[in-house]
Formats: C-alpha cells, sequence, structure tokens
C-alpha cells in the first residue's frame, strides 16, 4: 500500500467531511480512524476510488461517533434530571423468621430448639446445655421438628411467648460467651418492643438491658471469672441499667406480671445496690418466690437458695438446697458457696473441686479449682 497516498489525500478528505458539517476536531478523528481502517483492508481488497472510500469510512466514523455522544449527553441529562433518592430502609427478616419457625404445628419446647438451631446459629450441645437434656437428646427433638413442619405453608407464624424464649435463651448464650450473640438478642427485642405492646417484651427487654451493664466487669482481664459481688459497680453501664429499670417499671405498672419482669426485677435490685453487702436480700428471695410461681423452675429453685442463704444464713440456703436435686447443674457450686458461708471449708473445698470437675465451661472449670484450692491454702496455715 502506498502510504504516500493516503497522507496526500487526508487534506482533501477532511475538507469533504468539514463541508458536510462535522466540527473539524471531530472530522480529523474521523478521518484519522477511516485511514487506519485503510491500512487494514485495502492491502487485500483495494478499493476503486480511494478518495470516495475514505470519505465514506470517515463519515460514517463520525456519525457512530456523534451517535455515541448525544447518547451518553442524554443519559447524563437523565441523571441530572433524577430526584436524589431518598433513605432506603434496611431490610431485615430476623425476627419475622423467629415468628415463622415457632409454628404452631410444633409444641413450644420443639419450635424454641428449631428456631435456635435454624436462625440463631447456636449448636445442638448449646441447644441442650440451656435445656438441661443430653445432646442426643436435643439432636432426635430438632429432627423431629424438622419433620413436622416439612411441607407445611409457613402462613401461620408462631406466638409471642415463643419467640421471647428463643431470644432469652439466644441472649444467655451470649452473655457466657459470645457477646455478638447477646447484642443482637438485644436489637431484635427492641424491634420486637417497637412493634408490639406486651408487658413482657418490655420485661424481656429490660432484663437483657440489665445483664448486658454488667457485661464487661464479668472477666478479668486474663480471662477469668468474676463472681457478682466483687465486680467493679463503677464500671457498670448506669445509662443501660436505667433505660432497664424505666422499661421495668413501666411494665410492672400494667399489672400483667410474667417471669421475664420478674427476672428483671431481681435483676434491677442487684443493679440498684452501692455496694454487694447493700444488695436487698429480703427482696430477691420474695421475687424468686414470685418466679418460681410463674415457672416451677429448678434452676430458680436453685437460684432462690443462694438468695436464702444471704438473706436469712447459709444453713437456711442449705435446707431451701436439700429440697433439690443434687444431679442439677452448678447444684454442687451452690452447696460448696453456702458451705463455705456456714464455716465448713473442708466440705466446701472438696465440693468445689466436684463442681469443678462438672463444669460446663473451661472459665467457670478455672474458677471453681481456684476456690477450692484458696480454701485449702487456708486450712493448710
Amino acid at each position: 500500500m502506498d502510504e504516500a497516498l493516503l497522507r496526500s489525500l487526508t487534506p482533501s478528505v477532511l475538507g469533504i467531511l468539514v463541508r458536510r458539517g462535522a466540527d473539524f476536531a471531530a472530522a480529523e478523528d474521523a478521518v484519522q480512524d477511516a485511514l487506519i481502517e485503510a491500512l487494514r483492508v485495502w492491502p487485500a481488497d483495494p478499493p476503486r476510488d480511494a478518495t470516495g472510500w475514505l470519505v465514506t469510512a470517515a463519515w460514517r466514523k463520525f456519525l457512530d461517533t456523534t451517535r455515541a455522544d448525544a447518547a451518553r449527553r442524554r443519559r447524563e441529562e437523565l441523571v441530572d434530571e433524577e430526584r436524589a433518592p431518598g433513605p432506603v430502609p434496611a431490610v431485615d427478616d430476623t425476627l419475622q423468621l423467629y415468628f415463622l419457625c415457632a409454628h404452631p404445628s410444633l409444641t413450644p419446647s420443639s419450635a424454641v430448639a428449631l428456631t435456635l438451631r435454624a436462625v440463631g446459629g447456636l449448636t445442638t450441645r448449646q441447644i441442650a446445655h440451656a435445656y438441661l437434656v443430653p445432646e442426643a437428646t436435643m439432636a432426635q427433638r430438632i429432627s423431629r421438628a424438622k419433620r413436622t413442619i416439612s411441607g407445611v405453608r409457613f402462613d401461620q407464624p408462631g406466638d409471642v411467648a415463643t419467640v421471647l424464649r428463643v431470644l432469652y435463651l439466644v441472649f444467655n448464650e451470649g452473655y457466657s460467651g459470645d457477646v455478638d450473640l447477646a447484642a443482637e438478642a438485644i436489637r431484635l427485642t427492641r424491634q420486637l418492643a417497637a412493634a408490639i405492646d406486651h408487658p413482657e417484651v418490655a420485661g424481656l427487654l429490660a432484663l437483657m438491658l440489665l445483664h448486658h451493664a454488667r457485661r464487661a466487669t464479668r472477666t478479668a482481664p486474663d480471662g477469668s471469672l468474676v463472681p457478682l459481688a466483687e465486680q467493679d459497680r463503677s464500671r457498670w453501664d448506669t445509662t443501660s441499667i436505667a433505660e432497664g429499670v424505666e422499661i421495668l417499671q413501666a411494665a410492672l405498672a400494667r399489672d400483667r406480671l410474667g417471669e421475664f419482669q420478674a427476672q428483671a426485677a431481681i435483676a434491677a435490685l442487684h443493679a440498684d445496690a452501692p455496694t454487694a453487702e447493700e444488695t436487698d436480700w429480703v427482696q430477691i428471695v420474695e421475687w424468686y418466690d414470685e418466679l418460681a410461681r410463674l415457672t416451677d423452675s429448678p434452676v430458680v429453685r436453685l437460684n432462690r437458695a443462694v438468695a436464702v442463704g444471704e438473706a436469712d444464713g447459709p444453713r437456711a440456703g442449705l435446707a431451701a438446697l436439700a429440697a433439690l436435686d443434687d444431679a442439677l447443674p452448678r447444684h454442687t457450686a451452690v452447696a460448696a458457696y453456702l458451705h463455705e458461708r456456714d464455716g465448713n471449708l473442708a466440705t466446701a473445698a472438696r465440693l468445689y473441686a466436684e463442681a469443678a470437675q462438672k463444669a460446663p465451661n473451661l472459665a467457670e472449670r478455672n474458677h471453681l479449682t481456684r476456690q477450692a484450692a484458696r480454701l485449702n491454702a487456708r486450712r493448710g496455715r
């Protein structure tokens, strides 16, 4: 190909495009594109009219570029003309999933177990521990729940009580381990409280806030457990405590007492005491009596025995403890504490060591082991 010919034709082709209405810069770009195309095509298929071919190719390039620029400008104009988008509400279906998993075709205990596993993210072992049953038993319960609801339509959400139970157990698991789980449970309970005017929803939210307010003081820097009586109360979150107490008082004023309100009342009495020695244990025992009446829970009665031991003396606490099954989790640890309060250090040290062997987690095991070692050291002096 004669490149000199192409260069010689460029001015005339450029002039033709300008006369047809192309601005000079756009015409120049189009001619350059046409020349590149000619270098590619002409060696295999040389044109009869070189000038005509270049003019046609350059004009097409100019039109294509002009149309593309016009379309781009129009798109930009349309964007400029659009109204600024407002805030897009975040879509969070988690709470709805809690209700749907709590299906009416399931028993409350099965619905809670299934929801904790499917939506709450807890393991079968964690759920079994919360229900005080073997892991294999809980695995069978969850499998049966899945079979029960397979193929059913999820158009009948479960009741509020079942969903509250799930949120309570998720919070408890988070409070003892993963803080994110506890925070998520509080977030969802806030959503539920905003959507439903229910005193037990308010009671649960108050309970979570009051417990969570002590979160930072429950463990030492080395990860060891710090008992409630030894916690630095100046580090408790007073804002959360105030909010929890306000929510609780409003719920109690409606005179529809439920278990979560009763638990929150106990937590509020602990939070209200400036020191451990100033705790109103007599009133706490009264609230445990209400809670035992509402739930008939062995765990509640175990905690009540501790409160009785504080209010009426350790022997009264041991008498209350004697009425409970000694296979109950943490029964041995409570017995050790009450025997220590009663001055029976040998029995207390032995029971602390036994309780350590039964502890559900390493932190609790280490704490109980240290308690046993502390008492043995005192006896040896």
